[in-house]
């Protein structure tokens, strides 16, 4: 954690993409603060910067210009190896497409991240046991993803990315590919990872799932021009 109390703690963070014959500003000079136990929905239209913003968040990318701490980590100036490992250990990763290996099981997608953060067999598969229970897919865990629903692949999609225990949850368009039925199971499984003391943060054009987040931040031309609380939030 920061040491303003803050997960994240975004400072006038600049991002320009040169192609080589022009120079295209993504991001416009963005602050933005999020506390732990937030679950915040970033809304905007296509083209106003929301993935460039989740790139960053995400650690899968840095900034051209400003601050960004994550976990008390800060992301400026490191190696592409640091930054990885800084993603490894402080984000959890939630796609629209699921990104799920077709090869191996449920459980064995889910211990993927174990893997790599060097834990022991027997924990790892005990702890993607447990998180598939979690979500409902208890009785699922050696099937692959062909064998799955779209909603169940998603569910897959978050036990995998609660493998790390990580300090904030970043879902990118997490019901875009589901019906309406699976999007809905979907919006609870957050709401409930929310209420348990999960930081989130969702972008989304979904406004049913922006009204569940207790937080949405609308970002439109690379600026932030609305963030404010939602009362509502069920």
């Amino acid at each position: 954690m920061n040491s303003n109390g803050t997960i994240i703690r975004m400072d006038n963070i600049r991002k320009v993409y040169d192609t080589g014959k022009v120079k295209v500003e993504a991001l416009k000079g963005i602050d933005l603060d999020i506390h732990p136990g937030e679950f915040v929905a970033i809304v905007g239209p296509s083209g106003s910067g929301k993935s460039t913003l989740m790139n960053l968040l995400g650690c899968l990318d840095t900034p051209t210009d400003g601050i960004y701490e994550i976990g008390g980590d800060n992301v400026a100036g490191v190696t592409r190896d640091q930054l990885a490992e800084i993603r490894n250990r402080r984000v959890g990763f939630v796609f629209q497409s699921f990104n799920l290996l077709p090869h191996l099981t449920a459980l064995e997608n889910v211990e993927l991240p174990m893997l790599f953060g060097g834990i022991a067999p027997k924990a790892r598969r005990t702890r993607a046991s447990e998180l598939l229970e979690k979500v409902g897919l208890g009785e699922r865990l050696d099937h692959k993803p062909t064998e799955l629903s779209g909603g169940q692949m998603q569910r897959v999609a978050i036990a995998r990315a609660l493998a790390m225990d990580p300090d904030i949850l970043l879902a990118d368009e997490p019901t875009g590919n589901l019906d309406t039925t699976s999007g809905t199971d979907i919006m609870s499984i957050f709401t409930e990872l929310w209420k348990s003391g999960r930081t989130l943060v969702i972008i989304t054009h979904d406004p049913a799932l922006a009204r569940r987040a207790s937080r949405i931040v609308e970002i439109r031309d690379g600026r932030i021009t609305s963030d404010h609380r939602n009362e509502v939030a069920a």
